[in-house]
């Protein structure tokens, strides 16, 4: 009889935090600094926590998009993604709490595959039930905006 993955499992992650701003995080094997800039009294030493945070939805767009285009067919080939956000700083400069930091993030994602206008709006749409780090955004009340179209 053949074993079933498990559908939920924990997610770790360690880290030493040597000052205010940097955090060296290690995950896996795989080690990642999350820091400030110079001008927020950081080392700069890595993107701002807010800039992972939206580097990580760009992942997430990347592995589920291949992984919906793979089980739809689709031939995406490779992705460029860009993405911009509107982020309400108010909160982490302490001036008020703000219920949505993450206001709107606008997301070009430019495939260079074989796939048509209209195959890649059906990985656009699976992409959008699938992601974790979209639904999280979405979520917590952030608009997402996705143009997705070919090379």
């Amino acid at each position: 009889m053949a074993m079933k993955p498990k559908l939920v499992v924990p997610v770790r992650l360690a880290a030493a935090c040597p000052s205010h701003s940097r955090a060296d995080v290690t995950v896996r094997d795989v080690a990642l600094t999350i820091d400030e800039p110079e001008a927020r009294g950081g080392t700069n030493a890595g993107p701002a926590p807010t800039e992972t945070a939206i580097a990580a939805l760009i992942g997430c767009t990347n592995v589920i998009g291949h992984k919906c285009a793979k089980a739809l067919g689709i031939d995406i080939g490779h992705l460029q993604i860009e993405a911009v956000c509107t982020f309400d700083r108010r909160g982490v400069t302490l001036a008020e709490e703000i219920e949505v930091p993450f206001q709107r993030i606008e997301m070009t994602i430019v495939a260079d595959g074989q796939a048509s206008e209209d195959e890649l709006a059906r990985v656009a749409a699976d992409v959008a039930r699938y992601c974790p780090l979209a639904k999280l955004f979405r979520g917590s009340g952030t608009e997402i905006v996705e143009h997705w179209r070919k090379a």
